[in-house]
């Protein structure tokens, strides 16, 4: 069969349409568009307007897509900022109406489990193994970061944090470039964030309270999403993006910590001018970045596996 699955997240739409035949995916379309959702977002009103009209018009051309490659199955999903919008019932019925695409929101631990059936189809691939190994995954969103443990493709346990780039850029960064003040307030928010993870999964017996780190020095770390496929494509100096050159890539820590501090220190118009860098990613592209460094540095990992396969191939792979 012929499906589409499409992931509507706070920063970035996503279309996938692939066939599947036992239990693997043929890609046959991929899309990406960053429509930031999230942009603007106020507790007593919920998405914007503005937000929601480009969005829909993203969604509009996902649906002509959809009946060009004639799909038989569409699986739509949305996550953090649509989980928690006060105008949530508003923005469904409006895409549903003008779009014929019905959106089912997911909850954190769902999302977390779908992305995970994505990243271990990369991983696995890599590894050779008939299981992933143990390992810790993240997905870094626009209004929400999912951590994930799992052990040879067994979930041990999933966390949703109120950790997104959007959120945080729009919070801390208010010049161009940001200043030390923003960026340590910013790092201060995110390792706070990671402190309390820490605690949280203290209970699964991986850590102890003082300890930085104990048994998860033997895992393997993975991550998913726009800011690490980016991280990895900047790590490459891709001119052009290529999922082969992202799948199973691996990030060092150092590296990460160049990057940052390299983006960190430029104006936007720089950033803009970086070929590896996606469009629209320019501002978001350092809180995401310190995400990943100060995760790294609270868990004590050294490196990084990134897949470039999360929630779209998880949606189809769980068909």
């Amino acid at each position: 069969m012929r499906w589409a699955s499409i992931d509507i997240g706070t920063n970035t739409l996503r279309l996938l349409i692939a066939d599947i035949k036992n239990k693997r995916l043929k890609p046959i379309f991929l899309k990406r568009i960053i429509t930031r959702l999230g942009g603007d977002y106020k507790e007593e009103i919920g998405i914007s307007q503005t937000a929601q009209e480009g969005t829909i018009k993203a969604l509009e051309f996902f649906a002509k897509k959809i009946k060009e490659y004639d799909v038989q199955e569409v699986k739509a999903v949305a996550t953090s900022v649509v989980r928690k919008a006060r105008n949530q019932k508003e923005f469904l019925s409006k895409v549903l109406e003008q779009t014929g695409i019905k959106i089912d929101v997911i909850s954190g631990d769902e999302e977390a489990r779908l992305c995970l059936l994505g990243v271990l189809s990369v991983i696995k691939a890599r590894t050779g193994l008939k299981s992933a190994p143990k390992c810790l995954v993240v997905d870094i969103g626009g209004g929400s970061t999912e951590f994930i443990a799992t052990n040879g493709g067994k979930l041990l346990g999933a966390w949703s944090m109120e950790m997104g780039v959007v959120h945080l850029t729009e919070n801390y960064l208010k010049t161009d470039p940001p200043t030390k003040r923003e960026l340590n307030a910013m790092e201060d928010e995110i390792e706070r964030i990671i402190y309390d993870l820490r605690f949280t999964i203290y209970d699964l017996g991986f850590l102890t309270p003082n300890s930085k780190l104990q048994t998860l020095n033997s895992w393997l770390f993975a991550g998913t999403a726009g800011t690490i496929t980016t991280l990895a494509a900047i790590d490459q100096g891709l001119e052009k993006y290529d999922p082969e050159k992202i799948n199973n890539y691996i990030l060092s820590c150092g590296a990460i910590k160049k990057i940052y501090r390299h983006l960190a220190s430029l104006p936007l118009k720089q950033r803009e001018e970086i070929l590896s860098l996606e469009k629209g990613r320019e501002d978001i592209i350092i809180p995401g970045a310190a995400i990943v460094l100060k995760t790294m540095e609270g868990f004590g990992f050294d490196k990084m596996t990134v897949s470039d396969a999360g929630l779209l191939e998880g949606i189809l792979l769980d068909s």
